[in-house]
């Protein structure tokens, strides 16, 4: 299970939120799941979460195509800034879904606990890859070789992630890590 302190390891310090108990208390999820995210906390995470945005109301407020969901994240289109996605969390299940911006709901992760620990995988690999990671300065095109590379290290990845959360990767259509992860270098 991932950790505040291994979050910060890769993610920066600042750059982990921790939710205040008082704003997770009257959410529907399982006590567990609203223990992690306020000792544990969510990421910034490279291509996916550009900040936190924990609702505080004890009622989903998010509507979605799987019905009202609790906000977590917020992530805006670089090309489109006005576009919006988010990850957010279930009622009751703690199933976290990533919300498009006209409000369908892919699955994520079939609960807080793991959408963490994927997060934390993910995070790691990407901010250490020199294939991964974000060019400074704007697009830089890889070479045959290092897409190569990249796709393999994709591939590696996926399987880490697969085995972290099998439910994540159940299906392509609607579920987010297997289209993500097949998308990265397009």
């Amino acid at each position: 299970m991932a950790t505040y302190d291994q979050l910060t390891e890769w993610a920066g310090r600042g750059h982990v939120t921790r939710a205040g108990r008082d704003v997770v208390a009257g959410w529907r999820i399982p006590g567990f799941m609203k223990a992690q995210l306020v000792e544990v906390g969510i990421p910034a995470a490279p291509r996916l979460i550009e900040r936190v945005v924990m609702q505080s109301e004890a009622e989903p407020a998010l509507l979605t195509s799987r019905g009202p969901l609790y906000r977590l994240t917020e992530q805006a289109d670089p090309d489109e800034p006005a576009e919006r996605s988010l990850f957010s969390v279930e009622p009751e299940t703690g199933a976290v879904y990533f919300v498009m911006p006209d409000g369908e709901a892919w699955f994520a992760n079939s609960g807080v606990d793991v959408w963490l620990d994927v997060l934390h995988r993910y995070g790691g690999r990407v901010t250490a890859s020199e294939l991964l990671s974000e060019p400074d300065g704007g697009e830089e095109y890889l070479s045959e070789e290092e897409e190569e590379r990249a796709f393999a290290e994709l591939n590696r990845l996926a399987e880490e992630l697969k085995e972290i959360d099998p439910a994540a990767f159940n299906g392509y259509e609607g579920f987010l890590w297997p289209g993500f992860l097949d998308r990265w270098l397009y």
